[in-house]
């Protein structure tokens, strides 16, 4: 079997990986309230708008620490 065992098993995890990454982004605007956390940042100036997810982006680091510490195990 030798490396395309290896490269099977990365494919899987891959393709699975992405699979679940699409679901996310399609599902991602019907839950409330994320994106608009206090602590996430839009700054509009003009025709420009800048837009900083801070409070979201640890929340979600700490729910997928959480998952991923469950499922190491």
């Amino acid at each position: 079997m030798g490396p395309f065992n290896e490269i099977g098993k990365l494919l899987l995890f891959l393709g699975i990986f992405l699979a679940l990454a699409g679901l996310l982004l399609m599902f991602l605007p019907k839950i409330p309230l994320l994106g608009r956390l206090p602590g996430d940042f839009v700054i509009r100036r003009g025709n420009f708008t800048f837009y900083f997810p801070l409070a979201t982006s640890i929340l979600l680091s700490i729910i997928l620490t959480i998952l991923f510490s469950i499922f190491r195990k």
